[in-house]
C-alpha cells in the first residue's frame, strides 16, 4: 500500500506571470489527505478555491486555464508537473495573482522549492487507477493523439512534429516519474518566432523574456520585427543561432521542446485527479488534446470507481457474527440491520445484510410491491461504519453513535427481498474525538445501489 503524500511546510515564490506580466508571489502549503491540489487566490475576497481539475478547463490558448465560477487560474501546468514529478498528492496552492510566476518557463524551481522543504507521507492510502485496456483520444483537426495503454509504472512519451526544418521530429520518454526531475523539470516552454510576433502584437506575453522561453526563428527576421524584439525584451541587440534559435539561451537538451512537451503533458493530465498506472503515449501533444484526454479519463475513472462492485466470499467465516455485532452495537431487532462482518482495518469495514421477506418494514412499504425504504439503507450503512468507530475504544458497549452529518447521498437502484447487501465504508480522514466521517457504499446484485457520506459520533452512555 502507497501511502498519500504533501509537503513537510509551506515556501513562497515571486515572479512575473508569462502573459500576464503582473507580479505574483506563490505559496505552497501542506493540504488533508484527499486534497489533491488546489489553487486559492488568496488576493480576492472569501479567498476563493479552484481545485485542479479538467472538467474547469475553459481555454487551452498558450497554456491550460482553468475557472470555476468566476474566478481564474492561467498556466497551471508547470505547477502541477512539478507535483507529480516530486510525487505529492496533496498541496495548496496560494497565489495573489491569476498566474503562477513563469520563473525559467520550466518546473525547475518548483521542483527545487519543494525539495527544500521535503516530502512527507500521509494516512491515507494512495488511489492508483490501473489502466486494463488501450484508452485514447484523437483530436481530428490537428491530427493529436494521445493513448495510454497497461503497464506496471506511470510512463510518458511525447512525439512532436512541427513540420519545420528548424524544429523536426523530436522524442522524449519518461520510463520512471522518480527521473523527472533531473530529466524534464529543467526543460524550458519554447514558441516560434511567428507566434511570438503574434503575441506582443496582442499584448498576450508581457512577462516574457529570453531567459524564460525558447524561441525557433522559422522564418526571416525583418528589420521591424528585430527593433520590435529588442524593445519588448530591453535588449540591445537580438541574434539567431546558428541551431535556429534567438540567442541568450542555451538549449540543456538537443530534444529540450520535446521534454517540454512531456512536462505539459504530465502537468495537464494531474487534472485527472487519480494518479495513473498505464504508459501515456502523445503524439503532437497539445494543451487542447492533454486535457481533452485527461476530461475523458476523469470520466472513465469515475464510472469505473462507482459502478465497481468490490468482490468477497460471502461463504467464508465472518469476521464477526451477529452475536458479536450485538456485543458491540447497542441496536436490536428489527432495528438491527447488519448481520455479518466480513472485514475491517484501520480506515474501512465492510459488512453484509440479507434482506428477506419477513422484514418488518416490508408490511408496509409496499404491499404487493416490496422495497427496501432508502433510509434503512442508509442506516444499515451506518451501522457498518458504527462497528469501526466503535472498535476504535476498549469498551464499545459503553458508548453509543449518533449521526452528525448525511451529503450526497444517492439511491442508484432498488432493493429488493431476497436481496444480500454488501455495505463498503472507507473513512474520508482519521478518527479523532470519536468522529467518523466515511465515504459509505451499498452493493446488491452486482451493481452500486446507494451511496452517501456519513459523519458520526460516538458519546458514552454515562
Amino acid at each position: 500500500m502507497v501511502k498519500q503524500t504533501t509537503i513537510k511546510s509551506e515556501i513562497s515564490l515571486k515572479g512575473v506571470g508569462l502573459h500576464t506580466g503582473k507580479e505574483v508571489t506563490m505559496t505552497f502549503k501542506p493540504a488533508p489527505v484527499n486534497n489533491g491540489y488546489t489553487f486559492v487566490r488568496v488576493d480576492l475576497e472569501g479567498q476563493p478555491v479552484v481545485e485542479a481539475d479538467a472538467n474547469y478547463v475553459v481555454n487551452t490558448q498558450r497554456g491550460t486555464n482553468l475557472e470555476k465560477k468566476g474566478v481564474k487560474i492561467q498556466t497551471s501546468e508547470h505547477v502541477l508537473a512539478a507535483f507529480v514529478g516530486c510525487d505529492v498528492d496533496n498541496v495548496i496552492i496560494e497565489l495573489d495573482a491569476s498566474e503562477p510566476p513563469i520563473m525559467d518557463g520550466s518546473s525547475k524551481f518548483f521542483v527545487e522549492a519543494i525539495e527544500k522543504v521535503g516530502v512527507e507521507e500521509q494516512e491515507a492510502e494512495r488511489q492508483v487507477y490501473i489502466v486494463k485496456e488501450v484508452i485514447s483520444y484523437t483530436d481530428e483537426a490537428t491530427g493529436s493523439e494521445i493513448i495510454v495503454m497497461p503497464a506496471d509504472d506511470y510512463q510518458v512519451t511525447a512525439m512532436v512534429d512541427f513540420g519545420t526544418k528548424v524544429l523536426g521530429t523530436q522524442n522524449a520518454t519518461l520510463k520512471n516519474i522518480s527521473d523527472f526531475k533531473t530529466e524534464i523539470a529543467d526543460s524550458r516552454t519554447f514558441s516560434f518566432l511567428h507566434e511570438l510576433e503574434a503575441l506582443l502584437q496582442n499584448g498576450l506575453i508581457k512577462g516574457g523574456d529570453l531567459n524564460n522561453a525558447i524561441v525557433y526563428v522559422d522564418k526571416e527576421i525583418s528589420p521591424e520585427t528585430m527593433e520590435s524584439l529588442k524593445a519588448a525584451f530591453g535588449k540591445e541587440s537580438i541574434a539567431v543561432k546558428p541551431n535556429g534559435i534567438l540567442d541568450n539561451l542555451t538549449l540543456h537538451y538537443p530534444n529540450e521542446a520535446a521534454r517540454h512537451k512531456l512536462l505539459d503533458v504530465i502537468g495537464d493530465l494531474a487534472l485527472i485527479g487519480t494518479r495513473i498506472r498505464g504508459k501515456v503515449i502523445a503524439n503532437k501533444p497539445g494543451h487542447f488534446v492533454n486535457t481533452q484526454f485527461a476530461k475523458k479519463m476523469s470520466k472513465l475513472i469515475k464510472i469505473e470507481q462507482r459502478n465497481q462492485v468490490p468482490v468477497y466470499d460471502l461463504h467464508k467465516e465472518p469476521l464477526m457474527d451477529i452475536h458479536k455485532i450485538m456485543s458491540i452495537l447497542p441496536h436490536r431487532p428489527p432495528f438491527l440491520l447488519v448481520d455479518k462482518i466480513l472485514e475491517m482495518s484501520d480506515n474501512h469495514v465492510v459488512g453484509l445484510k440479507n434482506v428477506t421477506m419477513n422484514e418488518s418494514f416490508f408490511v408496509g412499504h409496499f404491499p404487493g410491491a416490496p422495497v427496501m425504504p432508502g433510509v434503512l439503507i442508509i442506516e444499515a450503512m451506518a451501522q457498518t461504519g458504527g462497528i469501526l468507530i466503535l472498535s476504535s475504544v476498549p469498551d464499545p458497549e459503553n458508548y453509543l453513535t449518533y449521526f452528525m452529518k448525511i451529503d450526497n447521498v444517492k439511491f442508484k437502484h432498488k432493493v429488493l427481498p431476497g436481496d444480500t447487501l454488501v455495505f463498503k465504508c472507507d473513512l474520508i480522514s482519521p478518527i479523532r474525538r470519536g468522529i467518523c466521517h466515511m465515504q459509505a457504499n451499498a452493493y446488491a446484485n452486482g451493481k452500486l445501489v446507494a451511496e452517501a457520506e456519513l459523519m458520526a459520533q460516538i458519546a458514552r452512555t454515562s
